[in-house]
C-alpha cells in the first residue's frame, strides 16, 4: 500500500532497544543478526507475555497478527515494547497457509524476506542437520568402526519444503561404491531436533552439548550412536555459528521484532528461540512472544519445556479466539461463516471454555482476546463477552488488523491491567521427574480431556529403550493434530469421552525432550490441492500472491 509508513533503518531500532553499533551484524538496511554479547545489557529484565490461541481451524485465529498488534498498541500507550517470534517455513509459505507475518496494518517487515530466506537461518539447520546424515552414512560406508546397525538408524533427512513424496526413501543404490542401501526418509525442518536445540540453547556452549547428545543410530546391540561419536559436532556448530543469533526486524509502525527458530508446534515444541526471548527481555519492558496453535500445543509446551529448561515466567496470557473459529467449531460449515448466527457461536463456545481451564492449570488466568473480523455481529461478540465474564477471565476486543496499534489499545491496556495484579509464578502441569506414563497420562486428561492413553507395542518398546538409556526424566513433546483438542482432526469443539493413542516415542535427547507421536500424525507435511506456491510470482521485482 503507497501510504504505508517507510519501515526505519534498522540500525535505528537497534539503538532504541540500547543495543551498541558494534553487536549489530547488518543484512541490508532492513535486517540485521545481534550478536550474544549484546544480551549484558545492565538493565532489569522487561515483562514476558505470551499470546496463545483456542483450536485452530480453516477459519484462522490470527494470533501471529494479535501479537504483533499487541505490541504495537503497547507502544501506542507508552510502553517500551519488543516482539519475539518464529521464522516462517517455506513448507506452509507455499503450502496452505502463505507468509507468517502477521495481517492488515499489524505487520513485520521486510515481508517477503522474513517468509522467504531472511538470513538463511533454516537452511543453515536443513545443511548442520543433513551433514550429519552425510557423515552418518558415510562412516557405514567406510568400515562402520562404531558397529552401527543399519537396520536401527534413526537419524532421517530434512528439507524445508512440504513434500510427500518424500516421506519414506531407499538410499545407497547403485552398487558397492554409492554407500549401504537401507531404507529412511525426510522430515520438515521445522521437525528437525537441530531446530530444536537451537531454539532451546541458551548460548554458543549449550548448542555445543545439545548436538553432541543427538542419537543418530543404535548398534546391533542397542547401544546409542550420537553425533558426538561421529566426530560431526565441530562442523556443525561451523555451519551453525551465525545461525545461532537472533534476527532483528520490525513492525509497521517501527516495534522492534526478534525473529528467530521455527519449529513447529504440532511435531515438536512451536516456540521461538530462548536467545532471541532473552534478547529481548534484556533490551524491553514488554517482551510479547507466541506458541504455535492451540493452547494444547505450543502454549503447554512452552511452559513445561521452555519456560523450565530456560527460567522464564510470563506476566500474562493472551488467549486469541475469534467469531468465525467458534462457529467452525459449533458446526456452521466454512462457506456460511459470514452470516450473523450467534447460537452457533454459543455451540462453539465450549471450545474456548476448556482453554481458559487448561490456562488456569498453569495459574495463569487469561486475558481473552477476540480478534475482530469485519463480519462479526456486535451480537455475536456478546456471546463470547459473556461467557468469559462467567469464567472471570478478562476480555478485550482487538482490532489490530483493520488499525494496527490504534486497534490493541484496549488489549494493551487489559494486559497491563492484569499483569499488576499478579504476583506467583507459573505452575507446571508435571514434575519432569515422573513416569512418562504418569505425565502422558496428565496431559491427555487435564489439558486434552481425554478419558485414558493407549500404548502401541512398538510405544511400549520405545519405553522400554528410553529408560534404559536414562532417559525417562525428560520433558514430553507430544506430536499431535492440531485441529482437534484430541488426536482425531475430525472432532471440533470439546471432544468427550475419547482415547489418545500413542503410536511411539522419539528420543530428542540433544534437544532434551521425548516425542510421543499420536494418532496419524506425520512430521512431513504434504502440499494442498491448491497450494500457495500456485499463486505465487515475482512482478516488476516485487513478490505477490504470497498471503
Amino acid at each position: 500500500m503507497s501510504n504505508e509508513p517507510t519501515p526505519r533503518p534498522i540500525v535505528d531500532i537497534a539503538s532504541d532497544l540500547g543495543i551498541q553499533r558494534d553487536h549489530v551484524v547488518l543484512y541490508g538496511n532492513d535486517k540485521a543478526k545481534i550478536k550474544l554479547d549484546a544480551l549484558n545489557s545492565g538493565r532489569p529484565w522487561g515483562k514476558l507475555v505470551l499470546v496463545s490461541a483456542i483450536t485452530p481451524t480453516d477459519a484462522g485465529e490470527g494470533k501471529t497478527t494479535t501479537s504483533i498488534g499487541l505490541a504495537q498498541g503497547l507502544a501506542a500507550i507508552g510502553q517500551h515494547a519488543c516482539l519475539a517470534l518464529r521464522e516462517p517455513s517455506l513448507g506452509p509459505t507455499f503450502g496452505l497457509k502463505g507468509g507468517a507475518t502477521g495481517g492488515g496494518k499489524s505487520r513485520i517487515v521486510p515481508e517477503a524476506d522474513i517468509n522467504l530466506h531472511f538470513t538463511g537461518d533454516f537452511h543453515a539447520i536443513s545443511t548442520a542437520h543433513n551433514l550429519l546424515a552425510a557423515i552418518l552414512d558415510n562412516h557405514i560406508h567406510h568400515g562402520n568402526a562404531l558397529g552401527i546397525d543399519p537396520r536401527r538408524v534413526l537419524w532421517r533427512r530434512v528439507i524445508d519444503m512440504n513434500d510427500r513424496a518424500l516421506r519414506h526413501v531407499v538410499i545407497g543404490l547403485g552398487g558397492v561404491l554409492e554407500g549401504v542401501p537401507r531404507e529412511t526418509g525426510f522430515d520438515i525442518t521445522p521437525a528437525s531436533e537441530i531446530m530444536a536445540a537451537l531454539c532451546l540453547a541458551e548460548e554458543a556452549d549449550d548448542l555445543r552439548q545439545r548436538l553432541s547428545r543427538i542419537i543418530v543410530a543404535l548398534t546391533s546391540d542397542k547401544t546409542p550412536v550420537t553425533a558426538a561419536d561421529l566426530k560431526a559436532v565441530g562442523a556443525m556448530m561451523v555451519v551453525l555459528k551465525d545461525t545461532i543469533m537472533p534476527n532483528l526486524v520490525q513492525t509497521m509502525e517501527g516495534v522492534p521484532a526478534f525473529v528467530h527458530g521455527g519449529p513447529f508446534a504440532n511435531i515438536a515444541h512451536g516456540c521461538n528461540s530462548v536467545i532471541a526471548t532473552k534478547m529481548a527481555l534484556a533490551h524491553s519492558d514488554w517482551v510479547v512472544t507466541e506458541a504455535g496453535f492451540g493452547f494444547d500445543l505450543g502454549a503447554e509446551k512452552f511452559f513445561d519445556i521452555k519456560c523450565i529448561s530456560a527460567g522464564l515466567d510470563t506476566a500474562a496470557v493472551v488467549l486469541v479466539a475469534t467469531v468465525r473459529a467458534l462457529k467452525l467449531h459449533g458446526g456452521v460449515d466454512k462457506t456460511a461463516l459470514t452470516a450473523p448466527d450467534p447460537a452457533a457461536v454459543e455451540r462453539g463456545i465450549s471450545n474456548l471454555v476448556k482453554h481458559i481451564e487448561n490456562i488456569r492449570h498453569f495459574c495463569e488466568p487469561p486475558v481473552v482476546a477476540l480478534n475482530r473480523f469485519a463480519t462479526d455481529t456486535e451480537d455475536e461478540i456478546a456471546v463470547v463477552r459473556k461467557a468469559c465474564e462467567a469464567m472471570g477471565a478478562t476480555f478485550a476486543v482487538s482490532d489490530v488488523f483493520s488499525r494496527g496499534g490504534d486497534g490493541g489499545r484496549e488489549l494493551a491496556e487489559a494486559v497491563m491491567t492484569y499483569s499488576e495484579k499478579r504476583s506467583r509464578h507459573f505452575c507446571p502441569l508435571y514434575l519432569w521427574t515422573e513416569p512418562i506414563i504418569t505425565k502422558m497420562l496428565r496431559i491427555a486428561r487435564v489439558i486434552y480431556g481425554a478419558r485414558e492413553v493407549i500404548w502401541s507395542k512398538e510405544a511400549e518398546k520405545d519405553l522400554e529403550l528410553i529408560k534404559k538409556f536414562g532417559y525417562e526424566d525428560l520433558p514430553l513433546c507430544v506430536a499431535k493434530t492440531q485441529k482437534s483438542l484430541s488426536d482425531d482432526p475430525q472432532l471440533l469443539g470439546r471432544p468427550a469421552d475419547f482415547e489418545i493413542h500413542v503410536r511411539n516415542v522419539v528420543l530428542a535427547a540433544g534437544a532434551g525432550y521425548l516425542v510421543p507421536m499420536l494418532g496419524d500424525i506425520m512430521r512431513m507435511p504434504g502440499l494442498p490441492v491448491s497450494p500457495q506456491a500456485e499463486r505465487m510470482d515475482l512482478v516488476n521485482g516485487s513478490v505477490v500472491g504470497m498471503m
